[in-house]
């Protein structure tokens, strides 16, 4: 994918905040976003891998779709797609946001404001 996020939280400090997506035991497939803590002069501090199946970022498309566990598409996204959309179509993101912003209180403390309440589902 080479599509990477980076962010400086808090001015004047030397940490910056870099996301990726991480790879999967298939080629060109996706499993989860990697959360890094990186100092410019020090390297990369410390790391953690959020996968998508942990947080559920793709439970309701497999659902749908009836795709299985330990099945090569199971809360994965790979680099084809449907022209138009991308790629993560069908990714419900809120469990990977709460986990980043739990992650990123510890080294940016105050940085983020809180997200906005969450949405009852309508049934």
């Amino acid at each position: 994918m080479g599509n990477t996020y980076f962010a400086a939280p808090v001015p004047g400090v030397p940490l910056r905040l870099r996301i990726d997506f991480t790879g999967s035991i298939h080629a060109d497939t996706y499993g989860g976003l990697r959360v890094a803590v990186v100092h410019p002069d020090r390297g990369e501090i410390d790391a953690v891998v959020l996968s998508f199946v942990d947080h559920g970022t793709f439970h309701r498309r497999d659902e749908a779709t009836n795709t299985r566990p330990n099945t090569k598409q199971y809360s994965t996204f790979d680099k084809y797609h449907r022209p138009g959309r991308p790629q993560w179509d069908g990714a419900f993101t809120t469990g990977l946001r709460d986990a980043i912003e739990q992650y990123t209180a510890v080294w940016f403390p105050g940085a983020w404001t809180a997200s906005a309440p969450r949405r009852t589902a309508c049934l």
